[in-house]
């Protein structure tokens, strides 16, 4: 009788071993297909996400009666509108300066769009930018429409922008930013024939993406009006906080997603608007709370056509191909 208790315990032991081993087995290759698809990299650069920020400089650029916070009772045609006027040259005075010292702060690059008008009357905010280490994109010459121009006019007016920001800065833009988004359908083709690399006219997409002009990759580097100040913060009159919430819960979601996709996150600020300093602040926040989590990149747009144009991974979308060839 002792001997089958021992037997019986001796079995009943080894059920239980072989138990948990199956069972550390199974947990162990669990964890190693998690890993294995935590681990696959949708970036060149091996990056979960990478942030792009925009930091348009138009000060000086804007054209008489240009929206402000007092476009809703204009002066009569003929009085120059001294307090909006003002209200532009806080960014050049304050927003850019402020915004540079925050980069810096980090260490993070940015694309600035800058119009040509803005560069010529504030030669050294634009040489301020590209000396810290930002890129130079381009904005127009001046803040004016391109959807009503013929090939010819919007030609120019692209090219007129590009030289007066060179001739300052010395950085022949490869990027580019209509006013207000509205491109013509001839834009890309100039900008092709411009030696553009990219263009930000487009909300179509969370990643960047290939489209083919004249038979060539125009890559595409997504705009978003809900990270945009000009579009919340002065079109919709959101609080700062608001702003930052936004932007933290656009950050939670995309950074969700690249574990399994690429995605990319753009944040738009323009000189007056997100200089400020509850602005700068809210979007201190927003770094510190990036930080937290791994495989977070801040990149330039220059930087990130530049990697994404050849790879085979980059989607293809030519949605607009009638216009484009």
């Amino acid at each position: 009788m002792k001997h089958l208790k021992q037997s019986v315990f001796l079995i009943a032991s080894a059920i239980f071993l072989v138990s948990c081993f199956d069972r550390n087995m199974k947990s162990t290759a669990k964890q190693s297909a998690e890993t294995g698809t935590s681990s696959k990299k949708y970036w060149p650069n091996g990056a979960q996400l990478v942030i792009s920020v925009s930091m348009q400089f138009e000060t000086g650029g804007q054209p008489e009666g240009a929206e402000s916070p007092f476009s809703g009772t204009p002066l009569p045609k003929g009085h120059p509108d001294l307090a909006a006027e003002s209200w532009y040259r806080y960014g050049a005075n304050e927003g850019i300066y402020r915004m540079l010292d925050l980069w810096k702060k980090y260490d993070i690059k940015v694309t600035s769009h800058v119009v040509g008008t803005a560069a010529e009357k504030y030669p050294e905010i634009a040489r301020a930018i590209a000396n810290g280490g930002h890129e130079i994109a381009a904005h127009g010459f001046a803040w004016d429409s391109q959807w009503n121009k013929n090939y010819t006019d919007e030609m120019q007016f692209v090219k007129d922008g590009v030289d007066a920001v060179e001739r300052i800065t010395g950085q022949k833009a490869v990027g580019y930013n209509c006013n207000w988004l509205r491109r013509s359908p001839n834009t890309l083709k100039i900008l092709q024939e411009l030696g553009f690399l990219y263009h930000i006219d487009d909300l179509s997409h969370d990643e960047p993406f290939i489209t083919q002009v004249n038979g060539k990759n125009f890559v595409v580097m997504p705009y978003t009006l809900r990270n945009n100040d000009i579009v919340n913060i002065e079109g919709k009159h959101w609080s700062p906080d608001q702003f930052l919430t936004q932007l933290k819960f656009e950050f939670d979601r995309l950074y969700e997603e690249g574990a399994s996709k690429r995605r990319m996150m753009s944040i738009s600020f323009h000189d007056r608007i997100g200089g400020t300093p509850a602005m700068v602040h809210a979007m201190e926040e927003f770094i510190r709370y990036t930080k937290e989590k791994q495989g977070v990149v801040f990149m330039r747009k220059d930087d990130i056509a530049k990697m994404v144009v050849n790879d085979p991974a980059t989607p293809v979308d030519n949605s607009e191909e009638k216009y484009n060839n």
